[in-house]
């Protein structure tokens, strides 16, 4: 994979070992870890906690971004984008870049109109940026990605290219769906099985990088990372 491949991490505190507070701890050192190794960006996808525990998460995310970039390159911007996992109003309350919407959300098109509306809010992703927010989507067909670059998604997450350790039943949708997909306007990211022996099939079919739960969080995120763009 190129230097410049995108990474993307997706949470799951739920798969940390220990009770409710050591599950956190250990997200937010994760997300400290991806932060200072370069992964482009991390989608907290807690679907199980309440909106205002999801709001506290992830303004404690934001800060660690922030910290970990700062120390690390003296700037404040920070280079690892958080997207929060379908809830627009956590996002903008957080200050995250965007969100990630799931297959059947709400449209882009209602989360930048939701952005607008709260102009000013966000410090670090200006309204009058044409990046901000940044908003991915949950494709499963290379129609989908279409119809998401139409809507003017910032990139969509192409999934299951692989068969899932975890959903042995879920039919991968392949190599040759994925390079079709990888057609689109936008950058598209390949998810779903996704390892380090098979990851450069899915740049050599196009994908503008990769996405995943375990390849990150289940590993040295250096040591993944280093690989993944070697």
């Amino acid at each position: 994979m190129a230097d410049r491949a995108l990474l993307y991490y997706i949470t799951d505190r739920a798969a940390f070992r220990g009770d409710e507070r050591t599950r956190r701890l250990r997200l937010l050192d994760k997300i400290a870890e991806a932060a200072s190794h370069g992964i482009n960006y991390i989608q907290l996808r807690e679907k199980g906690l309440p909106a205002r525990e999801l709001e506290s998460l992830a303004r404690e995310a934001m800060q660690i971004i922030r910290d970990t970039m700062k120390s690390a390159t003296g700037v404040r911007q920070p280079a690892t984008a958080l997207l929060i996992n379908s809830r627009t109003d956590v996002a903008l309350a957080s200050e995250a870049a965007g969100v990630h919407l799931p297959a059947n959300d709400v449209s882009p098109e209602e989360v930048r109109a939701a952005w607008a509306g709260k102009r000013g809010v966000v410090a670090l992703a200006p309204e009058n940026s044409p990046q901000y927010p940044l908003i991915a989507v949950s494709c499963h067909s290379p129609q989908e990605v279409n119809q998401a670059a139409s809507n003017q998604a910032t990139l969509a997450v192409f999934a299951p290219v692989f068969e899932k350790k975890d959903a042995p039943g879920t039919s991968p949708a392949g190599l040759e769906a994925l390079r079709q997909a990888c057609r689109a306007r936008i950058p598209v990211l390949a998810l779903g099985g996704v390892t380090l022996q098979n990851a450069e099939s899915c740049m050599h079919a196009g994908a503008a990088g990769v996405a995943a739960i375990r390849l990150f969080q289940e590993n040295d995120i250096a040591t993944i990372v280093r690989k993944l763009r070697s």
